[in-house]
């Protein structure tokens, strides 16, 4: 698998857990706020050998609770599943960060067990994917990933990154409506030498309260991270 970056410990994104993080090479989409641009070509100088990860992994038994596996978008990666069974086999538990275009690949990891909580973003109203994306996007796949998490019994969140931009108050409600009573976050866009659209604009903290007033009078399970 092709892993270009790796954070050896985080308490934050695995929720309840003490983890590491793997960042894979390569993405189908192309979002212009995005924090791991390097990561969205499929093409890098210096990739990290999956000896150097695993070996990591053992040495940090009962210390670490598990992996997140991040990119890039990792459901692009063909083996996956092969890298997420080795992972198992040594007990950890692994979270799945996605962007929800592979639903397939989602269902048959859910399937065999493999993953223990999933992160699925949510970019836009569907019909305005691409605005975002910067790709074509089949609007029944990113659909029929939200239904696969929904009815599953895995742990899951839903996320989106609110851009001053793109996203208005509708926009935001009609997200949260794919949803509905489902876990949650909103997080505000944050600039950096990273994103590859220097004219994105984050919202005021005042403008993030009133969106969660709004968006909580009808989506309650709906949270802004930072407020």
């Amino acid at each position: 698998m092709k892993i270009s970056g790796f954070q050896k410990l985080t308490l934050l994104d695995f929720p309840g857990k003490v983890s590491c993080i793997i960042f894979t090479q390569g993405c189908n989409f192309k979002c212009p706020y995005c924090q791991n641009s390097g990561l969205i070509g499929h093409e890098n100088e210096y990739l990290i050998p999956e000896e150097e990860i695993f070996s990591y992994l053992k040495k940090r038994q009962g210390i670490l609770d598990g992996i997140v596996i991040s990119g890039g978008e990792p459901t692009v990666q063909k083996d996956l599943d092969q890298f997420m069974r080795k992972v198992k086999e040594l007990g950890y538990q692994i979270k799945l960060d996605t962007n929800g275009s592979n639903p397939d690949l989602i269902k048959k990891l859910l399937d065999e067990e493999l993953v223990d909580y999933v992160a699925m973003d949510i970019k836009n109203v569907l019909s305005e994917y691409k605005d975002v994306t910067g790709v074509k996007v089949l609007e029944e796949k990113i659909k029929k990933s939200i239904k696969i998490l929904q009815k599953s019994n895995i742990d899951h969140e839903f996320r989106t990154t609110i851009i001053k931009n793109i996203h208005d108050l509708d926009k935001i409600l009609k997200i949260c409506s794919y949803v509905k009573e489902d876990k949650m976050y909103l997080q505000n866009f944050e600039q950096s030498e990273n994103v590859l659209d220097k004219d994105l604009q984050s919202f005021s903290k005042e403008e993030l309260i009133n969106i969660q007033n709004k968006v909580k009078e009808k989506y309650p399970n709906v949270k802004v991270r930072g407020l």
